[in-house]
Order: C-alpha cells, then structure tokens, then sequence
C-alpha cells in the first residue's frame, strides 16, 4: 500500500514537469533562460526553507553532513542543469517531444544506475525485460517527435 502513494506521488510529480518548463519558459520570453532558471531555483529554495522550518525538521549535523561523498553536493548543479535545459529546448521541440527525451534519458541512466548500485540505489541487474522497455520509450520518444 506504502509503495503505491510513492508511486503515485512519483506520477503527480512527473506531470508537473511539462507545467514547470512552460512556466518558466513564460519567464524567459520576460528575460533571458538564464534569469529564468536562477529565479526559479530562488523562488524553489525559499519554499522549502519555508517547509523544512514549518515542518519543525531537526539542523542536521557537521558529522553527518561530513559523510556524505563530496559528489553528492552537486546534485543541485544537476537540477539547474535540467531546468536551464528545458527552458532552451522547450520553445523548440515541444513540450511532448521534450518530456520524452528527459524520461528517455532518465530511464537509460536509471538502468545503468541500478544495475551498478550506483549513487545508493540498490543494485538491480539489467535484464531483457528491462532493456525491452527501454527501447520500446525509445521508440515512443521517435515517434512523438516525427508527429
């Protein structure tokens, strides 16, 4: 029952990325896609400072936070990464075509990620199954984008 709510928390997020990259591309047509995506993480940041206070969450660590690999800290390089990205590419492939090719990627990584263990995911081997699924997104990716 658990892993449906994050399954279903994990759809609703998902449908709120065409939505993200059409209003920050809203944004950049007012000024440029750089602004845009710096406005965005701003705006995006405040709001979860404005949760995690609200929701009473304990400071972490320096002992804790002095574990984590030193990688790890640019997951937020990442994020702006995908934003800035969509803003560019959003006005010229399409809101279909744009998604497809971020869930493509995503899925292509998430493959190899889990089958490696990498990153702290639980290690997962690639199989026909999982490779077969891929190509058959793939294929969507093609044909969302030719029509």
């Amino acid at each position: 029952m658990m892993a449906s709510i994050y399954a279903l928390f994990a759809f609703l997020a998902g449908m709120g990325l065409p939505l993200q990259v059409g209003l920050n591309t809203m944004v950049a047509r007012a000024s440029t896609p750089l602004w845009s995506s710096a406005v965005s993480f701003l705006i995006g940041a405040v709001g979860m400072f404005a949760v995690v206070f609200a929701s009473r969450q304990p400071w972490p660590t320096t002992l804790s936070l002095g574990q984590v690999p030193a990688y790890a800290w640019c997951a937020g390089l990442l994020g702006a990464f995908y934003v800035t990205t969509t803003i560019f590419a959003a006005p010229k492939i399409g809101a279909a075509a744009l998604v497809g090719f971020v869930i493509a990627g995503q899925l292509i990584a998430s493959i190899t990620f889990d089958h490696y263990g990498f990153a702290g995911f639980p290690q997962h081997s690639i199989n026909i199954g999982r490779i077969a699924g891929a190509i058959c997104l793939i294929i969507g990716v093609v044909l969302i984008k030719k029509f």
